[in-house]
């Protein structure tokens, strides 16, 4: 039986140019090479976590555009559950429109459109499907209020609260009260702790204070260090996995995804965090957001 999972969050459409150079101010660029990809942490979180075997649920707000309708139609096709996706009349789904040059640097711009006008009275037809939820995923590319009633309402029916703090910010004590397990990576650790994490010690320091805010267990997203896990008072350090990366776009995402199936599956939060090691460590050597996601006949 696969594992019932909800996340909310936001659903984007990468649009991307690459070109010789980032332009100056003014400056057009000609001979680009221009494509599109589905993107937004709550859809790559959504999409990763169905491809590695979850029952996903997904609640996100799109416009009443081609945008919104093709990203319905593939998460469709990844049999994701889209009876709760909202869609705004007035304004338009999601876009971040990427420049990357020769080097792989790049400029990008995010208009988040109908994401940041998801909001409590939008959720009303999903309320059931969140309080019957064991696993809840949340990120921050939607309203701050919209994530506090979500993990609000989930934490009162026991359920597992996933919070994933990114994109990275001040967040309220009500909030965090409510989440079961926090997944900074080492940036926001430190937004929230206010400690620089530069190594597994100063994570650890970093950890132990964000837990002292309200969440129930922390685990530190450290890249080719691994994660960082702290549970019930205890610390474990889980390796990654060597690979050759070539792009970590959305490995977060995909981490984060990962480790949802494995605790819905009933594995040990160290269990859940070493699988999802192993995902992200996949999802690396692959180019793209959702694309690079694994399925779970990958996972060794």
């Amino acid at each position: 039986m696969k594992a019932g999972i909800l996340v909310a969050g936001s659903s984007n459409t990468d649009m991307v140019i690459k070109a010789s150079h980032l332009p100056s101010p003014g400056e057009t660029i000609l001979g680009g090479e221009f494509f599109m990809n589905p993107g937004g942490k709550g859809a790559n979180q959504a999409v990763a976590a169905a491809r590695l075997g979850g029952q996903v649920t997904f609640i996100c707000k799109t416009g009443n555009d081609v945008f919104g309708k093709q990203a319905i139609e593939l998460f469709k096709k990844e049999d994701i559950d889209v009876s709760y996706i909202v869609s705004d009349p007035v304004k338009p789904s999601g876009v971040a429109l990427i420049t990357v040059d020769a080097h792989g640097e790049n400029s990008i711009v995010v208009a988040s459109g109908a994401n940041a006008t998801l909001s409590a009275s939008d959720l009303t037809r999903a309320e059931a499907v969140i309080r019957q939820s064991k696993i809840v995923v949340l990120q921050l590319e939607i309203p701050i209020p919209t994530v506090q009633f979500i993990a609000e309402m989930a934490s009162k029916n026991d359920a597992t609260v996933i919070l994933n703090p990114a994109p990275a910010c001040e967040l309220p004590d009500e909030l965090l009260a409510c989440v079961s397990i926090i997944t900074p990576n080492e940036n926001e650790a430190e937004i929230l702790s206010g400690i620089k994490v530069t190594d597994i010690d100063t994570a650890k320091v970093a950890a132990k204070a964000i837990t002292e805010k309200g969440p129930g267990s922390v685990i530190i997203t450290l890249g080719p260090n691994g994660a960082l896990v702290l549970h019930d008072d205890i610390f474990t350090h889980v390796a990654a996995i060597k690979t050759n990366a070539i792009d970590t776009t959305a490995a977060g995402d995909v981490f984060n995804g990962a480790l949802a199936v494995a605790l819905a599956e009933s594995r040990s939060i160290v269990e859940a965090a070493e699988f999802a090691c192993r995902a992200a460590a996949i999802s690396v050597t692959r180019l793209g957001a959702q694309s690079s996601a694994p399925y779970r006949d990958e996972i060794k």
